[in-house]
């Protein structure tokens, strides 16, 4: 048994696929979100550091809370966060529909990066892996974003897009992990638990 410190329904869906048992850690969101997991990027930060630093902050909050919270049983602590990268611009969560069609016209015919870095802490150890990915979208028309943008599928994901969702439709060429660009690479993260005695079937 592990926590997951992570809100995401995908995450949750990818542990139960390989069979680990885990109890949420949730953490707050909007206004009220917790300053010590918050996602906003730094001044110049590169999307290797930036995918690093949160996951790094969301694991260590997530430790804290178990060490600070009574009846909590000590067991490590997961952590996950995916961004995608143009370049050196790192393309998160989109703020509002404006922003999600932005992206997907900047995303629209390119080859471009999806980085998901996944964490474990417990007591004093600490591990991190990144899964990196390409994707290659195919070159989407004005009315294609515009459709894609009115399901509400673009919000809540780094990029504006969730790979097993519609937008599976836009993907001309993948290479690397399905499941990283979902949000948790499955054999990293498999390769993560061993390391810390967690029983993978």
């Amino acid at each position: 048994m592990i926590y997951l410190a992570s809100r995401s329904p995908r995450r949750r869906e990818l542990l139960q696929q390989i069979g680990v048992k885990f109890e949420p850690l949730l953490f707050r969101e909007g206004m009220r979100a917790d300053t010590e997991t918050s996602e906003a990027v730094l001044t110049g930060e590169q999307p290797d550091d930036y995918v690093r630093r949160v996951t790094r902050l969301k694991a260590e909050a997530g430790w804290q809370r178990v060490t600070m919270r009574r009846g909590l049983q000590r067991k490590p602590v997961l952590s996950a966060d995916t961004t995608v990268a143009l370049g050196s611009e790192i393309l998160g969560k989109p703020f509002d529909r404006d922003d999600a069609e932005r992206m997907l016209k900047l995303l629209s015919g390119t080859r471009h990066r999806v980085l998901t870095a996944v964490a474990m802490i417990f007591e004093s150890r600490f591990e991190i892996v990144v899964s990196e990915s390409f994707v290659t979208f195919v070159t989407l028309t004005p009315e294609q974003i515009e459709s894609y943008v009115a399901t509400g599928e673009p919000f809540d994901r780094a990029g504006s897009y969730a790979i097993q969702g519609r937008a599976g439709a836009f993907v001309e060429r993948l290479e690397g992990s399905y499941t990283g660009v979902m949000g948790l690479p499955l054999c990293e993260t498999a390769r993560l638990l061993r390391e810390f005695g967690v029983t993978v079937p």
